[in-house]
């Protein structure tokens, strides 16, 4: 376990899965960003659109043990990013089902199929204007698995797409959840670095609606040179200690 110096905490947590009581027992992606905003030990802490945390939290548990601490340089990219603009909840999804569609199981992809023409309907209900990126991943996903596309518009046909804003909420969290296990338990060598990247394109998506740093003006405002090795310890009386106070990341 890494330790630290006299006046500094007592120790740094270490990315893992799951929920964690407190940095003694380690952190999740999330957990992490609370403790770096400076707010209360949490998974689900305020500085974070909420579907881009459950993502998040997703992909961190989902992230293979020996790959997760490449995360880390995410982290601060994450904070700030919230808001209530209807369509980000819908992005993020459409990023990990488009993402997953192609290497899913049979079984997930006739969900993913429906959840992204779900989200599709649901963005053009709203008025998103035209997108050709989004289009053009939307169209590539189908094209890699022409089955279940084709199953998932005779489902849609047939049946009422959700509306109300909390049905919605609910549809974006089972896309989402689905896309990530889909990747996670595909037979690729390539899903913990696909999973990691769903989570950059996503923080990207919701950036461009509603603001926040990339990654890489965060790491340079912070002097962090190094993020993917190092993580910042928070002093007892609750503040972010100077750069000189960083303490490396022991990698999973």
């Amino acid at each position: 376990m890494t330790t630290s110096s006299h006046d500094g905490p007592a120790l740094v947590p270490i990315l893992s899965a799951g929920r964690h009581r407190t940095p003694r027992s380690g952190a999740c992606f999330m957990e992490f960003a609370s403790y770096l905003a400076g707010e209360r030990w949490s998974d689900h802490p305020a500085c974070t659109h909420p579907a881009l945390a459950f993502l998040a939290r997703m992909v961190n548990d989902c992230t293979s043990d020996r790959e997760r601490s490449r995360l880390a340089e995410l982290i601060p990219s994450v904070i700030g990013i919230n808001g209530n603009d209807p369509r980000v909840e819908i992005l993020v999804a459409l990023r990990a089902a488009t993402s997953a569609l192609p290497i899913a199981s049979e079984q997930r992809q006739r969900a993913l199929a429906v959840g992204i023409l779900a989200c599709r309907m649901r963005l053009e209900g709203i008025g998103h204007p035209a997108d050709s990126e989004l289009a053009a991943r939307i169209d590539g996903a189908f094209a890699k698995a022409p089955l279940a596309a084709r199953w998932g518009q005779d489902f849609i046909a047939q049946n009422v797409t959700a509306t109300r804003d909390r049905a919605v909420s609910r549809m974006a969290e089972s896309v989402i959840r689905v896309g990530v296990l889909g990747i996670a338990h595909a037979c690729s060598p390539e899903a913990d670095a696909l999973l990691r990247e769903v989570l950059r394109g996503a923080i990207g998506d919701c950036r461009a609606l509603l603001g926040g740093a990339s990654v890489e003006d965060r790491l340079a405002g912070a002097g962090a040179l190094e993020f993917e090795e190092a993580v910042v310890a928070r002093h007892s009386h609750n503040r972010v200690p100077e750069v000189e106070r960083l303490l490396p990341l022991r990698r999973g």
